[in-house]
C-alpha cells in the first residue's frame, strides 16, 4: 500500500472543563499554540454518544516544536463520565499519549518537581531508550520518549504526540492492522515484560519515520505505537458503559492527504470508515474532512484531511488547501505564523 497519512494530528482528551485543561497543557507540555475552538453539536458522532446528538465544545492545541497536538473536548449538555475504576496498563484502548522529548532526563528532572503530578522512574525500552511515564491531576497518562525530528526547539520539556500506548487483546490482529494502516514494517521491538505486580504483558513497538509528506508533515513528524496485550489477567476495556467523549483519551488522530484513496484501500482490506463527513467539516476557522475507523479492538481512530487552516486568526487570514497540492508540505515561515494565536 502506499502512504496516505503524514503523521499523528493531535489526540483526543475528553475532559470536564476546557478552558482549565487548555491552560494546564500549555503551562504543563508546551501546548499552547491554539488552532481552533469551536462549540457546536457532534451530529455525526451519535453512534458513539448512545444514539443522541450532543454539543460539545472542541480545541485543538499545538507545542510548535513539533508533534501532533491534543484536541480537547468537553461536553456541553452533559456531564462527562470518569472511569468506574483506575485504568491499568494493558486494559484495552488508549492508555498513554507518547510525548516526544530532546532530552529525556532533564524533562523527568523538571516534571518531577511539580505537584499536581505523578512521574515513574526512568526506564529502558528494548532499544536502550530512556523513557519514563507521567499521571497528570486529571489521571491521563502521558509517555515521556526521545525524540529525534523536530520541526524547531525551544526551552519546553515536551514536544508534541509522537504516538499511543494502545492495550489490545489479539496481537496478531492489531499489529496486521496497524501496520497497513501506516504502511509500515519496522518493529522495533516484540517483548515480553513484567510489571510491579508480576504480571507479564507483550509490547510490541511499530515505528513510522516522517515521509516528508502534507501540508504539515515537517511539523508531524514520526510516530510511534506502542501495542499491549496482557497475558495473565483480563483487561478491561477503558470506554464500557461510557460515550466517545467522556474523561480520557477518545481517539487517535491521523492526519491525511488523500482520504478517497485511503477508504478504497480499507474496503479492499476489509475494513470499514463507521463515520464520514464526506465534504468539509467546519471547526471554527479551520475545516476538513474527517472519517473514524475502529481498530480491531474497537479502539476510535479519526483520519482528518485537513482542507482549510486558519494562518494568523485575529486579521482572519487562513489557507485554502483544497486548492494546492496535499501531499506537498506548507513553508516552515507559514506553519510558524500559526503561533500567533495562542492558549488564553
Amino acid at each position: 500500500m502506499q502512504d496516505y497519512i503524514s503523521g499523528i494530528q493531535q489526540i483526543g482528551i475528553g475532559v470536564k472543563d476546557a478552558g482549565e485543561s487548555l491552560r494546564y497543557y500549555a503551562g504543563l507540555f508546551g501546548m499552547d499554540t491554539l488552532v481552533f475552538n469551536d462549540v457546536s453539536e457532534a451530529t455525526l458522532m451519535a453512534r458513539y454518544t448512545g444514539g443522541k446528538v450532543y454539543k460539545r465544545r472542541a480545541a485543538l492545541s499545538l507545542n510548535m516544536q513539533g508533534g501532533g497536538g491534543f484536541e480537547i473536548w468537553q461536553f456541553q449538555n452533559r456531564q462527562p463520565a470518569e472511569p468506574s475504576q483506575l485504568l491499568q496498563y494493558g486494559d484495552i484502548g488508549i492508555y498513554a499519549a507518547k510525548l516526544k522529548c530532546a532530552d529525556v532526563k532533564k524533562a523527568f528532572a523538571s516534571l518531577s518537581l511539580l505537584d499536581d503530578i505523578n512521574t515513574t522512574g526512568l526506564k529502558h525500552d528494548a532499544k536502550g531508550d530512556c523513557h519514563f511515564f507521567v499521571k497528570d491531576k486529571y489521571h491521563n497518562n502521558f509517555n515521556v520518549v526521545f525524540g529525534n525530528h523536530w520541526f524547531q526547539q525551544n526551552n519546553d520539556n515536551t514536544g508534541g504526540v509522537a504516538g499511543a500506548v494502545i492495550g489490545v487483546s489479539d496481537m496478531q490482529k492489531s499489529v496486521a492492522f496497524y501496520t497497513w494502516l501506516l504502511n509500515i514494517n519496522d518493529v522495533a521491538f516484540d517483548e515480553i515484560v513484567t510489571d510491579d505486580d508480576n504480571l507479564r504483558h507483550r509490547k510490541v513497538l511499530l515505528q513510522k519515520h516522517s515521509i516528508g509528506k502534507g501540508a504539515f508533515g515537517k511539523l508531524l513528524g514520526s510516530i510511534e505505537i506502542e501495542l499491549v496485550q496482557s497475558l495473565d489477567r483480563q483487561p478491561n476495556e477503558m470506554y464500557a458503559d461510557r460515550f466517545w467523549g467522556d474523561c480520557g483519551f477518545i481517539h487517535l488522530c491521523f492526519d491525511v492527504f488523500d482520504m478517497c484513496g485511503l477508504k478504497k484501500e480499507a474496503e479492499k482490506n476489509g475494513y470499514v470508515f463507521t463515520v464520514d463527513s464526506i465534504n468539509s467539516f467546519g471547526m471554527e476557522a479551520a475545516a476538513g474532512r474527517f472519517c473514524y475507523m475502529e481498530d480491531p479492538d474497537g479502539t476510535l481512530i479519526e483520519l482528518v484531511e485537513t482542507h482549510k487552516v486558519p494562518i494568523i486568526k485575529k486579521l482572519g487570514l487562513y489557507l485554502n488547501l483544497k486548492k494546492r497540492n496535499l501531499e506537498k508540505p506548507l513553508p516552515d515561515w507559514m506553519i510558524k505564523l500559526m503561533a500567533l494565536s495562542k492558549v488564553k
